[in-house]
Parts: structure tokens; sequence; C-alpha cells
């Protein structure tokens, strides 16, 4: 018998799980008082089971007579063996920018929702459900034809499916049949990427400490059709696999432009760079963090530049130039847990995404390392480069994504644990900076009430935005600050 006022480990561990939902339940408050000043859009939509994976397509349409664009996310399902498993695709409607004026009255409090009050039904509805085997762990289109997604699964095998080859609703009996099936890999894993500049060349990543690379398309790829190659084998070989980590392979990024170079990393705390003409030893291996590496990004705008992110909450910034020996060029430090997943801007050269378990998704530039801060910014204790973090995910998000349309600028998708999708745009006076005209109106007092301060909810620094943009150091990043 314990002593009275002695807790056991249980009680504690539900004490302490009480504590964190209670402070959680304070931000999520206090993020929703202040999402009218901080987005120009918001929606929120809780799907049937949590997605693991979240892509934007490139695709658009624009109705006529309609307020909004209609947009494609890729989703999967993560049921933990409850229910059967789907590879989704769903549609988003999103408010037009240049035609649809919005403001705090625009703003549904109650779903913490802004932009979407003129639509009715779901803001984001399932178009295509197509059965998958187990949990889809990440699922990426094709960018050269956006119809062929492949997906990781949780035996080790990558799926690669031709959606137009698939009804809209799933075959009954819950049986998959992907198009074409890429083996070679034990054990599961969350990294895949298509080659960007050579279409149909697939990388995997694995816990079992591979990458493999699949040729996994070749005849009438102009086309996309993989049925004329599938009909003589339905299962692929890896061309090439990659031995150059000793733990868990966490994720792989191929080079924006040059079709042979990808980066990887791993549990082992190493980022290795690798041409895939030598698939024996990597060109550069190197200890980037101090703790598990789980994300990295080349830039798409810069052949030198990639990023990191890793369990020891920090984002390293690397040039390839610099890698032997190794120097880091920046760490970026705001994350308070591990950084799970990094995405660059489709449309700002030096801008970039960071997920993290600490439910943020923060919004760095470049170009802002190293700007001098007023006193007001320096009590924040965020550093100038981040400019954004959205606050209004109550769960670990799962993944992000940027809409790559020009006229999405700055839209985004994440997904979190919970089962919730959001849809968002900061407001454009975070972005844009001193080149929107601010309403006065919106500097007066009463237009503010009931705006509270949360440390860390938001940061945008004009003066900074502008004297960044005026950096031409190494194709318009100032990396020496």
């Amino acid at each position: 018998m314990k002593p009275a006022g002695v807790l056991s480990l249980d009680d504690e561990d539900e004490a302490a799980a009480e504590e964190e939902n209670k402070i959680i339940n304070e931000e999520y408050k206090i993020w929703k008082k202040n999402a009218p000043y901080l987005y120009d859009v918001v929606i929120t939509h809780a799907l049937q089971w949590p997605t693991l994976t979240c892509q934007w397509f490139p695709d658009r349409e624009n109705p006529p007579h309609k307020p909004y664009t209609t947009h494609r996310l890729l989703f999967g399902t993560h049921t933990s063996g409850q229910a059967q498993d789907y590879l989704q695709i769903a549609t988003v409607h999103l408010p037009k920018r240049d035609e649809v004026a919005l403001d705090r009255s625009d703003y549904d409090e109650e779903r913490g929702e802004l932009g979407s009050h003129t639509l009715t039904g779901p803001r984001i509805q399932i178009t295509q459900r197509i059965n998958h085997e187990g949990e889809v762990n990440r699922a990426r289109y094709m960018p050269q034809n956006p119809d062929l997604i492949a997906t990781k699964t949780v035996s080790g095998q990558v799926f690669v499916f031709d959606r137009t080859k698939h009804s809209s609703e799933p075959e009954r009996g819950g049986i998959c049949k992907p198009d074409l099936k890429l083996i070679g890999q034990t054990k599961e894993g969350f990294g895949l990427a298509w080659n960007p500049s050579k279409a149909g060349i697939i990388l995997g990543a694995s816990e079992d400490m591979t990458v493999c690379q699949w040729q996994a398309l070749i005849v009438n790829l102009a086309n996309g059709d993989i049925n004329a190659y599938t009909k003589a084998k339905s299962t692929l070989e890896p061309v090439s696999v990659y031995r150059g980590h000793t733990s868990v392979v966490g994720d792989v990024s191929w080079h924006a432009t040059k079709e042979n170079m990808f980066a990887s990393v791993g549990d082992d705390r190493m980022l290795c760079i690798w041409d895939t003409r030598d698939a024996k030893t990597p060109n550069y291996r190197v200890e980037a963090h101090e703790r598990e590496i789980l994300s990295v990004a080349f830039s798409p705008a810069s052949e030198y530049l990639l990023i990191t992110g890793s369990a020891d909450k920090t984002i390293g910034l690397w040039d390839l130039r610099k890698l032997a020996p190794a120097q880091k060029l920046h760490s970026f430090d705001s994350h308070e847990d591990e950084v799970l997943h990094l995405a660059w801007s489709p449309h700002s050269p030096t801008v970039f995404a960071s997920a993290s378990s600490d439910r943020r998704i923060n919004i760095w530039d470049l170009s802002l390392i190293g700007v001098e801060q007023t006193p007001e910014e320096q009590e924040d204790e965020q550093p100038p480069e981040l400019v954004f973090m959205h606050g209004g995910h109550t769960a670990r998000p799962t993944d992000f994504c940027w809409a790559p349309g020009e006229q999405e600028t700055w839209t985004c998708a994440s997904a979190s644990e919970d089962n919730v999708v959001m849809v968002w745009a900061p407001s454009m006076h975070v972005w844009a900076g001193e080149e929107v005209k601010v309403e006065e109106a919106e500097l007066e007092g009463q237009a503010m009430e009931g705006v509270e301060e949360e440390k860390g909810t938001s940061g945008t620094n004009h003066e900074a935005a502008n004297a960044g943009k005026e950096k031409e150091a190494n194709g318009g990043i100032d990396l020496e600050g």
C-alpha cells in the first residue's frame, strides 16, 4: 500500500497528460481569438481517420460565377487495423482572393474558419478512395504526371497507382490492386520521392537502413500509361540499393535540377549526399545534428542549398560546397520538440516551412537571417528569420505542403494525428509587408479589441522584410548575417 499523498507512476502520467491537455486547450483558445488578424484563409476539416500524408495537386478549377476555386489534395488513412485503409483524393474550395474581400466579420469562431462562411456543405470533400493494404505512410504523385501516385506501405513495399484506372469508390472486399509493386525493402519507412528531372525514377527510405531506387516507369511515359509495362511484370526490383546509413533512414530528397543527385538522412545523425551513378559510397557523409535527423529538403531555387530537420529541435542550413569539412551555414532555433517535416515554398526562393512535434508549423525566411530587430521584437525572443508560426493544431502534425499555384501564394495544407486537416494562408500583411496598404480602421483600438498576445503565435517584421529583399549575396540570400 502506497503512503497517502504519494502518486503512483500511472497517476503521475495521468496528471501530466491532464495538465498538458489543459495547456493545449488554452493555447488553442488564444489562437482562435487571434486567427482573424493572422490569416487570410483558415479551413478546418475532421477526416474520418487520421492521414499521415498530405500533398497539394497542381491542377486548379475556376468555376464561373462562383466565389471560390477548386483544388485537389492527396491523403491516406491510418486506421491502425480498425478499418479498411485507403489512398484518398479530396477537393477543397478556396475563396478567390481578387473577388472576395475578407475581414473579421467573415470569421466563424465556432469552427475556427475564415474565408469559407459562404460555402454550403463540407469545405473539404473526399472524391476518390482506392483500397490500400495497411496505412499509407506517405503518398506522392509523380510531378510529370500527377495521376500516377506512389505510396509507402507498412510492409516496406512501395505501391504505384494510376488513379485514372480506379473508380471513385473502392472495390468491395477491400482488395488492394496497385498497378505496380516496388519491392526490395524489408521494413516500413516514410521517405518517398519522385525524381523531378527524370520521369519514372523513385526513391524510398526504410527502417531497414537502406535507400532503394526504382525505375518505375519506362513505356509510354509521355502518356503516363504504366499498363503497357506492367502487363509483363507487376513487381519491380530496385535498380540500386544505397547502404550509407547505420540506422533507420528517415527521409530522402532529390536535387531540384541534377537528376543524379539526392540526399538521405537517418537516425545515425548522418546526412549523405549521393550520386546515383555510384551506389556504393556517398559523395559526402556528414554528422549533421546531435540527434536523429528526420527530414531533408533540397532548395528548388538554389543548386547548393539544402536543409535538415532533427530530433534535436533544430533545422540546419547546408551548402554543398562546404561539406568537406562540414560547415553548417545556420541553425534555425525556435521549435520546442523534434522537427518532423520540411518544405520549401514553391514561390519564394528564400522561404521554407517546418512542422514539429510541438504542434507548430513555422515559416522561415533565409533573407532575414541576422537582420537587426527592434527592442520590442527582441522581447519576443524569436529570431528575425521566423516570419510566421501556425498554432492551429492541437495534436502533432503528420505532414505539410504548399499550394503550388501562383494565385495561391503562401497557401498551405497541414494534417495532424487527431484527424484534422487545415488549409490556411497567413495574412498578406505578414508576407507582403509594406506592399499591402493597411486600412486606417484596422489600426484603431476598437478594431483590435479582444486580441490577445501569445508568445510566438506569429511574427512579422515589415522593415526587416524590405531589408531582406535588398540582399543579393548568394543569389538573394544573406548567409553571413
